[in-house]
């Protein structure tokens, strides 16, 4: 049988065959399958539509003898319903696509560091060239430890951990908010926290209670929640039985939505009575009712950063070590809307 153009007597396109359709050479080829930048925009083009046309698939094995590296990155997460990890994980895949590298992702559902380990175990054996943690926030152990076989980038917001982490800086954010209420004349802010077993809801939990030390104003009892809006909503209930409330602070968009249910079923008009400030600015909180104060958390920046030193470990030559990052911590930004005034004398 007459084999078709373009392709090996083993049934597939060589390399040769995508440089002769390109009108390149086979070195041109080989440096846009290894990702290398010495090929202008046009040729890659070129190249990348033989490759197409032809059905031509890089051998993984023959490229990481080559190169010394598989073109793969690893992701751990722990929940790919949270909106807050995804957006870590989209900028991640985006970015890594950009450099030409594929991300394969392995999800955890316990909270121990024995899974994570197992999880990044799982990676390396799949041929990965670095992995990220997404949000490592369930762990008692700051000096995780992990495989060494590749190197290890872990988005979270402590700065405790031995491996390089990339963040946001939540205790910045809480303190936006927490000064933007105070500024605005209320007596002090009553807080809807979230779960006791998250480390993001202890991290601005204790945020808000040093603030309100420092300056010098009532600590009230916070009222726990557990993210959603109906924890939100329950919290509200109970702290609004008082006239005494003129000013909430909930450590997450969802349960501020459910602040401003209860607030509204409850005659205290928000932001008259009552002013309400949420954090990480998600695509619902312009549209609520009124629009929310909150505390925009810029997620794929953390993605990005992470990714950027991942890669500049993964292809740094072994005898250079990778410069450690001038700045680990992305700073929060408060959005102001419809949500806060000052308090009604």
């Amino acid at each position: 049988m007459a084999r078709l153009p373009g392709t090996r007597a083993s049934g597939g396109p060589s390399m040769a065959d995508v440089a002769k359709l390109a009108g390149v050479s086979g070195q041109t080829v080989s440096r846009v399958v290894n990702g290398n930048d010495r090929v202008t925009a046009d040729t890659r083009l070129k190249v990348e539509t033989a490759m197409r046309q032809l059905g031509y698939r890089a051998n993984i094995a023959a490229r990481a003898l080559a190169t010394g590296r598989f073109g793969t990155i690893g992701v751990v997460m722990f929940n790919l319903s949270a909106v807050l990890n995804v957006r870590i994980l989209e900028a991640v895949v985006t970015g890594a696509q950009a450099r030409g590298y594929s991300v394969s992702v392995a999800m955890v559902d316990g909270p121990t560091e024995k899974d994570i380990r197992a999880a990044v175990r799982g990676l390396t054996d799949r041929a990965v060239d670095g992995v990220i943690v997404i949000e490592a926030r369930v762990l008692d152990t700051p000096q995780l430890q992990l495989p060494e076989e590749v190197p290890v980038v872990i988005a979270d917001s402590r700065a405790a951990h031995r491996h390089p982490t990339f963040g946001m800086d939540e205790a910045a954010g809480v303190r936006a908010a927490v000064d933007h209420l105070l500024g605005l004349g209320h007596a002090t802010v009553h807080h809807v926290a979230g779960p006791t077993g998250s480390n993001p809801a202890q991290r601005r939990r204790a945020a808000w209670q040093r603030l309100l030390k420092r300056s010098g104003r009532p600590i009230p009892p916070p009222a726990v929640g557990d993210w959603s809006p109906q924890s939100g909503y329950d919290a509200a209930r109970r702290l609004l039985a008082g006239d005494d409330v003129s000013a909430v602070f909930a450590a997450n968009d969802q349960m501020a939505a459910g602040v401003l249910r209860a607030a509204a079923e409850l005659g205290r008009k928000v932001p008259d009575d009552l002013s309400v400030v949420g954090f990480d600015d998600l695509d619902f909180t312009p549209f609520l009712a009124p629009p929310l104060t909150t505390v925009r958390q810029d997620l794929a920046a953390v993605g990005r950063r992470c990714l950027e030193h991942l890669i500049a470990r993964i292809e740094a030559p072994p005898e250079i070590e990778t410069a450690q990052p001038a700045s680990r911590f992305v700073r929060p930004e408060l959005v102001i809307r419809a949500s806060t005034a000052p308090p009604r004398r």
